[in-house]
């Protein structure tokens, strides 16, 4: 098989957790990731770890909040690599646990900023670059949540955020058709990271209970993700009646194809009259 030119990707929130596994099994399947964050340390202690992958780990500090760093990251892959391939829109805060009538309007335009308007920006730009470049087209996965079907108690801001990503994903989904961009979501269950510590020790239910939580290895997150068609050819789309789409875009092998709509942990299904249902 004739050699193929890099494949490009951005992850944002790629610092920890599921950004620095996704970025670390991109690379290790040959990918060039461009790694976004705030916290430069961060990034450059993730390229490094990662420094005898196959793939590239291209560091660039932004700030999914703030329109110009956006627009900078992006017009930085370009100018680096060439082109953008993929985008996983990974970035993502929380808030405390509170009584809805005591959420501070702060706190809730901070929840928005960075795990709606920050998904957003980054798409906006992907798409973009993706439309106009040569071959066309391109991927963009949204790390959604088990929150975008059923809400954790007291989680009003990151529940409403993590169902918007679903509208986003399925107007960008329709909208991309046209340019040969496809957007999918993977909707994840409790990934061990050091931000789910707590979960395996008890979280509030639905039924009023606290109860320990399963939690997904990160590593099968990042799996998931990378799931690889090898085959080139045409463009292949299916579209389900709620707009979901499964494509692989045709110059490139190794295709991530992820649109799940429930990776979760092993163990529990629970409906959102239940108990226990695991999310990010």
């Amino acid at each position: 098989m004739a050699d193929h030119p890099p494949r490009i990707a951005v992850v944002t929130g790629a610092g920890s957790g599921i950004g620095a596994a996704v970025a670390h099994a991109l690379a290790g399947d040959g990918w060039v990731v461009v790694l976004a964050g705030r916290r430069p340390d961060a990034l450059a202690s993730v390229a490094e770890r990662g420094a005898g992958l196959p793939g590239v780990l291209d560091p660039v500090p932004a700030d999914v909040t703030d329109e110009a760093s956006v627009r900078a990251l992006f017009d930085r892959a370009v100018e680096r690599h060439r082109r953008v391939d993929l985008l996983f829109n990974n970035a993502g805060t929380g808030a405390p646990a509170r009584d809805l009538d005591t959420v501070p309007l702060a706190e809730w335009d901070a929840v928005v900023a960075v795990n709606l308007t920050g998904a957003f920006l980054c798409t906006r730009e992907a798409f973009r670059v993706m439309r106009h470049q040569r071959p066309r087209g391109g991927r963009i996965i949204n790390n959604g949540s088990i929150s975008a079907h059923a809400p954790r108690p007291r989680s009003v801001a990151y529940t409403a955020t993590k169902h918007a990503i679903t509208g986003l994903t399925k107007a960008t989904a329709l909208d991309g058709r046209a340019h040969d961009i496809a957007c999918g979501q993977i909707d994840i269950g409790n990934a061990a990271t050091a931000l789910t510590e707590a979960m395996a020790a008890g979280m509030p239910q639905a039924d009023g209970s606290v109860r320990p939580e399963p939690r997904i290895d990160v590593a099968d997150v990042a799996r998931g993700v990378l799931h690889g068609q090898p085959a080139l050819g045409r463009q292949h789309r299916h579209d389900d009646r709620d707009g979901h789409q499964d494509a692989v875009h045709r110059p490139r092998p190794g295709w991530p194809v992820t649109t799940s709509s429930d990776l979760l942990a092993e163990g529990d299904c629970s409906g959102p009259g239940g108990s226990g249902m695991v999310r990010t």
